[in-house]
């Protein structure tokens, strides 16, 4: 199983905060540093120093890791054309020596758009299910050819689709809990379908579901990778756990009944629990940055175990 750092920057962290997270993941011997891809702090609380752009960060991150894996979950369909995702998309992934990943959604927080005026249609599937097609059609078309595209809400003519990117297939994390349309959009275009923030029933159903979109489609299952992101925190003794919950704003009376929660030998049964479900990667969701530490006890009481 991998074991992947997943973070929350639009919640108050700077580039360095993100940046000393990323490089303390690879140090510590995870598998990849994944972030949101929001511009707006969510609920209460210091939303010092404001936004960074996701994109932006991975491509800073790219030239100051060697191996981690790097990558959103996920970017919203709404704050990129396609054709313009694509080359940043690539560009990072030329950076980081192959090293991209990108995850790709519709968009859900209305709020962000309005504070940004950046534009939220009432429908957006049909935006993602185009936005799919266009960025796998401009890295798939062959040098020397070109890439044409008329939809709904995209039109590209006569495209060269470059750049590309330096891995063969470009990672593509599709996600979500929809019980027909995105375990199908998976099953066409992601190499990765990811659930998050539900319980183990769920996950079972969820992953289940889009084996069977795969078998429809006449696609082996064991081609698309399946994983599960949960926030996580843990701790060795009451004060330090009771701390972390609070960084994050965090219910301590419901917080560990879906979460990654309690102490480490708690953790590793969760997780180990999600590998028997089918998850091939697990996220663990880190919001508090600045918390080395916790970053640092999951890595020597949780990462041994459960590789």
């Amino acid at each position: 199983m991998e074991v992947c750092i997943f973070t929350e920057p639009q919640q108050g962290a700077s580039y360095g905060h993100q940046l000393a997270q990323a490089q303390a993941t690879e140090r510590l011997g995870f598998d990849g540093w994944f972030r949101s891809d929001h511009y707006l702090r969510m609920g209460a609380g210091d939303p010092m120093p404001g936004p960074t752009d996701a994109w932006t960060t991975l491509a800073g991150l790219a030239r100051e890791t060697s191996r981690i894996r790097l990558g959103t979950l996920v970017s919203s369909a709404t704050f990129r054309h396609p054709g313009v995702l694509a080359i940043q998309v690539a560009q990072v992934d030329e950076m980081s020596g192959g090293r991209a990943e990108l995850g790709l959604g519709t968009g859900w927080f209305g709020a962000e758009h309005a504070a940004y005026g950046i534009p939220f249609p009432e429908r957006r599937f049909g935006m993602l299910e185009e936005q799919l097609a266009i960025v796998t059609g401009l890295w798939e078309t062959p040098a020397g050819g070109h890439f044409d595209f008329a939809g709904d809400q995209y039109s590209l003519e006569h495209s060269p689709g470059l750049p590309k990117p330096v891995q063969q297939r470009m990672p593509l994390i599709i996600g979500g809990r929809g019980p027909r349309r995105t375990p199908a959009l998976a099953a066409r275009y992601a190499t990765e379908f990811n659930i998050g923030f539900v319980g183990e029933d769920v996950i079972a159903e969820k992953f289940e579901g889009v084996r069977r979109a795969c078998e429809a489609a006449g696609r082996d299952p064991a081609t698309l990778r399946t994983s599960v992101a949960l926030p996580t925190v843990i701790a060795t003794d009451a004060a330090t756990y009771r701390r972390r919950l609070d960084a994050v704003n965090a219910d301590p009376d419901t917080f560990a009944g879906v979460n990654i929660a309690g102490r480490p030998e708690q953790a590793v049964e969760k997780v180990l629990r999600l590998r028997g479900l089918g998850a091939d990667r697990v996220y663990l969701q880190l919001v508090d940055l600045r918390d080395l530490e916790h970053l640092e006890l999951v890595a020597a009481e949780v990462l041994p175990h459960v590789r």
